[in-house]
């Protein structure tokens, strides 16, 4: 196990180059996973490690990778990933380090050019790739000319969703055309016997690194949710977004379908979200994808799968418009805030039938999420006055602000000009729906209670409901029948006695 103790990106040793760039990038102390892979990577070791999305996983592997790496030696990394977005992300990121070291990258996925793809390999040190394309290249299927590699790394991201989405496969005949000679990493957010088996067959004595709980949980995320009935939720969320008014929000629906029902319902009421699903053509998606990180889209409505790898550093909210069934998946969720030492806020839109499921995640995460109610009409005005009074002291005057104020002197006093700005300001932010959204406070305690005392009636009940041994034989208590000393069968609902042999 490496020194926990290590605070600061310098005592990784790393190249001077890439510690420039770090410091640029504003990175001061490294992450949980980041303390723990980095210094076991440089080492040469192999590494099977647990961590979530959003932990810093890409740097965990990348910056001892590219610190490593030699110079002007044809590609020296592969790492595949299980979506085409993630392929994206990480590429991204290694380019926004390696560059500094003149380190290309090339990113392959499906849906892109064969040609082209080959054409960036040719230039590239590093292949960031999802694994039904990179085998077919590897193997030669379209070009009839098997890629010839001898990478000195390799790197499985997501390890667990490639397993799910059906890669195991691929992933193992991928591996067995990898030099033997080589240094294998292994990041998942789960540890599924499969990925226990994989490691075991594929890599050489690897350290295990486990980030826990307590480390994954995010301090600087606020966490809440709001009890509506299933019909308000749309009004709800809008509520919400109007009351919180977020810089860039993820929200996640369960299906293709609720994403597209939803991003139409938000645009037609004015607010700027684009939806994100499989069904998607992939130009359409990257479109989408650039569109939100520029902030051109305020709110990016996925699924699960769609949004594996999606890495945002400066998403300020998540709402779940449905929760999700456990809490590996809500931590994959509200992992896209709060990153880089930010504030994040994640936010939990469920009705009465899913207190359970609530639960559930609370126990799963080792988190109680706090109860909050829907603001009313005059809440949500009262927090947008003060955003604009805020806005207003903040701002800057300009040239053009000056000009229109001079020129509407002459028709306007002071005062009427005012009221006739605060009236256009008001026009714009008139908050639609009805007053009160959702239960309120007592109503949800009332539901709270009503739940846990449903909880402990079905454990009494299942704890009567076991056979027990008496004098006479066995009993079970909760249907009232049981054999009498005589032999006889006893039901206590209709007083019959009937002998058995």
């Amino acid at each position: 196990m490496s020194d926990t103790n290590i605070m600061s990106f310098k005592n990784f040793k790393l190249k001077p180059e890439l510690q420039t760039a770090i410091e640029k990038a504003g990175f001061t102390e490294p992450s949980p996973i980041q303390n723990e892979a980095i210094p076991i990577i440089l080492e040469g070791q192999d590494v099977v490690a647990q961590a979530h999305t959003g932990t810093g996983k890409t740097a965990a592997f990348g910056l001892p990778v590219l610190s490593k790496m030699q110079l002007n030696s044809g590609v020296q990394v592969i790492v595949i990933v299980p979506t085409r977005e993630l392929a994206i992300q990480v590429s991204d990121e290694l380019f926004r380090f390696g560059k500094v070291l003149g380190i290309r990258t090339a990113t392959v996925y499906g849906g892109s050019s064969y040609r082209r793809q080959l054409q960036h390999i040719e230039n590239a040190a590093i292949i960031v790739a999802t694994p039904g394309r990179f085998l077919d290249l590897l193997q030669g299927k379209t070009t009839n000319q098997p890629l010839e590699l001898n990478p000195q790394f390799i790197i499985l991201d997501e390890a667990d969703e490639m397993l799910d989405m059906g890669f195991l496969q691929d992933i193992k005949t991928i591996l067995s055309h990898m030099p033997k000679e080589r240094q294998t990493l292994l990041f998942s957010a789960t540890m599924p016997p499969a990925i226990k088996e994989l490691a075991k067959q594929f890599l050489n004595n690897p350290k295990f690194i486990s980030i826990t709980k307590n480390e994954v949980t995010n301090d600087n995320i606020s966490q809440s949710y709001y009890v509506v009935d299933e019909y308000e939720r749309d009004d709800a969320l809008m509520r919400l977004l109007d009351y919180k008014n977020p810089s860039k929000s993820i929200i996640f629906c369960r299906t293709k379908k609720e994403v597209d029902r939803l991003a139409s319902i938000l645009n037609s009421q004015g607010y700027s979200a684009k939806g994100l699903h499989g069904d998607i053509e992939q130009r359409n998606r990257e479109e989408i994808i650039r569109g939100f990180k520029s902030g051109k889209i305020e709110s990016l409505i996925a699924t699960d799968v769609a949004s594996r790898g999606l890495d945002v550093a400066d998403v300020s909210h998540v709402f779940n418009y449905h929760i999700p069934f456990d809490s590996e998946s809500y931590v994959h969720r509200i992992g896209r805030t709060g990153r880089a030492g930010k504030k994040g806020t994640a936010v939990s839109i469920i009705t009465p039938s899913e207190f359970r499921s609530l639960k559930r995640i609370e126990q799963g995460i080792g988190t109680k999420l706090n109860t909050k109610i829907v603001p009313n009409i005059n809440e949500v005005k009262q927090r947008k006055m003060d955003d604009f009074v805020e806005k207003i002291v903040s701002e800057e005057i300009s040239e053009d602000g000056i000009s229109l104020v001079e020129n509407l002197q002459n028709s306007f006093d002071e005062k009427t000009l005012l009221y006739k700005f605060a009236s256009i300001i008001s026009k714009d932010h008139q908050i639609k729906g009805a007053d009160i959204i959702g239960k309120s406070m007592k109503d949800i305690h009332r539901l709270l209670n009503y739940n846990s005392r449903s909880r402990n009636d079905k454990f009494r009940r299942n704890k009567n409901s076991h056979y027990q041994r008496n004098n006479y034989g066995y009993r079970r208590n909760n249907n009232k029948v049981y054999r009498d000393k005589n032999g006889f069968i006893r039901d206590n609902r209709n007083y019959k006695r009937k002998y058995t042999p």
